[in-house]
């Protein structure tokens, strides 16, 4: 019956081939978009029937379905295989689930692109790459998948390649899309050192014999350094694909695509499988404490860093790309940690909150003709009920507020946070909530309510289509209530003995990280009131921020308080919208120095002068001896006689005196 995994990843690549190769010809948009939604969706269905059997199985092992043997070289051998085990399901479901969705939205919002059939041509390779990238029984499977969605990244940032984009030195999508493109090269070069150390390591490839034999030897048997290199390796190609500090840059810029995009890659699906990586290896990390500290440091820095920029971003879409940098922050805060199921537990109500705030705000670009300045809006929310609600949901959720689905898996990692790592890591991260939740109320306030600020003579807001509307209600009943698989037994104890589904479910797969943890770190227990205080707490933070929000941006209705503290702290203000002036910086000291090297020394000096002076050289001197030996070839018969009766004189003159 698991047979049937072969078939999730391989009916949107069929949905891809047939759009790729007849779209043009079908022209039909109906057809088009039904055809890439009806293969996500139903590799969704056979991944929850594979779900039910899978906990319906004896065995809570992983179960490995070989699809043809792929590399036989020497002792590397590698198949073309799946796993299907607690972690591979979870994450097909999410990226099944909600690319489906995504998939649905897509049909209304690009009704009438020029190249619609290309668009969802690219959605189903996505999902097709993302899926092999999840279910893979080993690194090099993964490694392709990981490669192919950066590639399908490419594509879809640069979809409208002849679009201008306001950024940094974007001048059109096609130069974000090689920014995504070159800065993910960064990270997956770390990938690539990772996978040779792991081969020389332990002389394999495959997840389950390097995951047990790193089990196997946790007491000392493997040399903690090489577990520390393998790590950080690992952990660089993650901070790429997954946009953590210092390579956190591309993100904000891939807002270029259309929003479909930036539901689906840069919200939902891609931008987590650094945090499947590390969940997947989590043996291997857990025998590293030093590259632990490191994730938790970057993951602290990054969360902080990305959501105080959002604070003063006035982009739609910018505002929640920088929220996305940061809440994977806080998904690596928990890897740090040691809380692995809080990780991936955020990853999940992450790809429902923020897939529907990304929607919701498609929905509204959709409706105010591709306006996406914040300030130009208002007062929307009478015109867009739906999209309203939906979005008030999904902002309710990742502010933290009881009980909607962020509020549990956001919780769970503060707490983790501040007993394995102490109170400075998790009032850094609570500093954070604070800025999440001012920002979303502040975008809310500014976008659906308040006066009309946009001109109505060119603009007409109006609701959203159903298919359109539909994935943002399904998107906002997983906001609400998906959280409750998660439930702590702080609050859920008097229901049962275990409630928190979520991590029951994962247990045997973080078994054996938990366990090298515990033997090397002292486990602090507190009691279910403490752990309740800390949830009072960090709700009391967020409701600080929402209150800030409400009162700058809504009972304000001339922002007077913000623009009294913009105008007594210009510099810290500046500092913010200009992102800190991170990608000026790499502008400056990383990527112009390389292009006037490449230019002044590498190609006019090194490549002309030097490489091609020598071959050109090579050239010439060979041309020109060649020109003074063809003067001994005259066609005249005589002088080739003097020139042989020469030669015999030599030869014997040779012979006489040696």
């Amino acid at each position: 019956m698991f047979e049937l995994v072969k078939l999730v990843p391989l009916l949107p690549l069929i949905g891809f081939l047939i759009i790729g190769l007849f779209g043009s010809k079908i022209k039909n948009e109906k057809i088009i978009g039904s055809l890439g939604s009806l293969t996500v969706l139903s590799s969704f269905f056979i991944l929850c029937y594979l779900l039910v059997k899978f906990l319906g199985s004896e065995t809570s092992g992983p179960v490995l379905i070989p699809v043809y043997d792929w590399i036989n070289v020497g002792n590397l051998n590698i198949g073309f295989s799946y796993q299907v085990d607690q972690l591979s399901l979870l994450f097909g479901l999410i990226i099944t689930g909600v690319g489906s969705l995504i998939h649905i939205y897509s049909m209304g919002y690009m009704h009438g692109d020029k190249s619609y059939f290309r668009f969802f041509a690219y959605l189903n390779l996505f999902i097709f790459m993302m899926l092999n990238l999840v279910l893979a029984d080993n690194f090099v499977l993964t490694f392709l998948g990981w490669e192919g969605v950066g590639l399908c990244s490419y594509l879809l940032i640069g979809f409208w390649y002849d679009k201008k984009f306001d950024g940094v030195r974007i001048t059109w999508t096609g130069d974000a899309a090689n920014k995504a493109f070159i800065v993910n090269r960064i990270g997956d070069f770390g990938f690539l050192v990772g996978m040779f150390l792991v081969f020389i390591t332990f002389g394999s490839l495959s997840y389950t014999e390097v995951n047990s034999m790193a089990a196997g030897g946790y007491i000392g048997y493997y040399n903690t350094s090489i577990m520390t290199a393998i790590s950080l390796v690992f952990f660089l190609g993650c901070t790429g694909k997954s946009a953590q500090l210092p390579l956190a840059v591309w993100l904000p810029d891939a807002m270029a695509g259309p929003t479909p995009v930036s539901a689906l890659i840069h919200a939902a699906t891609m931008v987590t499988a650094g945090i499947f990586l590390i969940a997947r290896n989590s043996v291997i990390f857990a025998l590293a404490p030093t590259t632990m500290t490191i994730i938790l440091v970057v993951g602290i820095i990054t969360a902080f860093t990305a959501a105080s920029v959002g604070l003063v971003q006035n982009d739609f879409k910018k505002v929640l790309a920088y929220s996305t940098v940061s809440q994977l922050g806080f998904m690596f805060a928990a890897l740090g940690a040691g809380a692995f199921t809080a990780g991936v537990f955020h990853v999940m109500t992450h790809a429902f909150f923020k897939g529907l705030l990304f929607l919701g705000a498609g929905s509204v670009i959709h409706a105010m003709s591709d306006e996406q300045n914040i300030k130009l809006m208002g007062g929307l929310k009478k015109y867009m009920p739906k999209t309203y609600f939906t979005f008030l949901i999904a902002t309710l959720a990742i502010a933290g507020i009881p009980f909607f689905s962020g509020f549990f898996s956001k919780d769970e990692i503060l707490y983790s946070v501040f007993v394995n790592n102490g109170i400075l890591p998790w009032a850094i991260l609570a500093i954070s909530a604070l800025f999440t939740a001012f920002y979303m109320f502040r975008l809310l306030y500014l976008v659906f309510h308040g006066e009309e600020r946009f001109n109505h003579s060119k603009f007409h807001p109006h609701e959203s289509p159903s298919t359109m509307t539909i994935p943002l209600i399904i998107l906002a009943v997983l906001s609400a209530i998906g959280g409750f698989l998660g439930v702590p037994e702080a609050l859920g104890s008097w229901i049962s003995e275990h409630p928190n589904i979520l991590h029951n479910y994962l247990a045997p797969i973080f078994s054996n990280a938990n366990k090298v943890l515990t033997t090397h770190n002292d486990i602090v227990h507190h009691s279910h009131l403490f752990e309740i205080v800390l949830m009072i707490v960090s709700v009391c933070i967020a409701l600080i921020g929402i209150y800030f929000a409400r009162k700058f941006y809504y009972l304000d209705k001339d922002w007077k308080t913000p623009r009294k503290l913009v105008s007594s702290s210009p510099g810290i203000y500046k500092m913010l919208l200009n992102k800190y002036k991170i990608d000026e910086f790499y502008f400056t000291f990383i990527v112009d120095p390389i292009v006037l090297a490449s230019r002044n020394f590498f190609w006019k000096v090194l490549d002309i002068k030097i490489i091609d002076g020598i071959i050109n050289g090579t050239a010439n001197t060979t041309a020109i001896f060649a020109q003074s030996l063809k003067k001994l070839q005259t066609g005249i018969v005589q002088n080739y006689a003097v020139l042989m009766a020469l030669g015999i004189v030599i030869i014997l003159g040779a012979f006489i005196l040696f």
